[in-house]
């Protein structure tokens, strides 16, 4: 009887390891982030003319007296038509949006030669991101009395 369940284990492991995908297991660091934006998305010029970087940054906290973390993203932008559109989406967005972002996270580290400390950033490059809720205007409340 133990053989069974120790074979009927071995089968039913081995399948199930990756049944949700037929493709080759990569290593990836992605991050789902809700917060809102800290100040309108700046666009800054590379050394290449065709490539433009656009930089946020978000603010999410756990709960209601915790302190926010402060999260910088990252976009690149090139020549293209749909780079242009993305550029001026996000350049509408004001403070204070909500947003949900998706990105590649990687760390990276370098020395402070003031300090003579070793210095690690965590860097997100945004894959993906949605407005889920504007400001509200300034004068939306005064309007209304």
């Amino acid at each position: 009887m133990s053989s069974f369940i120790a074979r009927r284990t071995v089968v039913s492991s081995a399948s199930a390891a990756r049944a949700f995908s037929t493709s080759s297991s990569m290593k990836i660091a992605r991050m789902s982030i809700i917060g809102h934006l800290t100040a309108t998305p700046e666009v800054l010029p590379t050394s290449k003319p065709e490539l433009e970087v656009l930089r946020y940054s978000v603010a999410c906290s756990s709960g209601k007296d915790k302190p926010a973390s402060f999260f910088r993203i990252t976009s690149f932008l090139k020549g293209d038509e749909y780079s242009s559109k993305k550029r001026d989406f996000m350049l509408g967005l004001p403070k204070g949006c909500m947003v949900y972002v998706e990105g590649d996270a990687s760390m990276s580290s370098y020395n402070d030669e003031a300090s003579g400390k070793t210095i690690s950033s965590l860097n997100i490059v945004q894959r993906n991101i949605e407005i889920l809720k504007r400001p509200k205007a300034e004068g939306a409340d005064e309007s209304q009395q």
